[in-house]
C-alpha cells in the first residue's frame, strides 16, 4: 500500500498534500515512511469513533453498494478499481458548495 499511495500522491502540488488522515489499522503501519516520502504529517482517529471520520465512512457506504463487505479485493480488476475512482471523485459533495472532488481539485490548483 505505501508504494501505491505514494505513486498516487507524489505529483500532486506540495500545498495540496499537508496530511493524511489514516484508521487504526495494521494496513497503515507504515505511515511515517510515507510522511517522508511525500512531506505529509499523519492523523489517526481514537478507536470505535467513527464520527471522527464521517467523510471516509460516507465512501466505505457509497463502495459498498457496489462490494459488499467481505469482497475478495484481489478479485476485482484495475479497471473496476478506476471505475470507482471516476464516480466517487465526480460525484458532488455538498460540503464542497456540491461541486465534485475532481472540480474542486481543478479550482485548488488553479488558485
Amino acid at each position: 500500500m505505501q508504494d501505491a499511495l505514494v505513486l498516487s500522491l507524489q505529483d500532486l502540488p506540495q500545498a495540496l498534500r499537508k496530511s493524511i488522515p489514516y484508521d487504526n489499522g495494521t494496513e497503515n503501519v507504515r505511515h511515517g515512511a510515507i510522511n517522508q516520502a511525500l512531506g505529509t504529517a499523519s492523523f489517526f482517529c481514537q478507536p470505535y469513533s467513527r464520527w471522527e471520520k464521517g467523510s471516509v465512512e460516507n465512501v466505505i457506504g457509497l463502495i459498498r453498494r457496489t462490494y459488499p463487505k467481505k469482497t475478495d479485493w484481489n478479485l476485482i480488476s484495475q479497471s473496476d478499481f478506476d471505475t470507482i475512482q471516476f464516480r466517487l471523485n465526480n460525484r458532488p459533495k455538498k460540503c464542497l458548495n456540491f461541486l465534485s472532488p475532481a472540480e474542486a481539485y481543478a479550482v485548488a490548483l488553479a488558485a
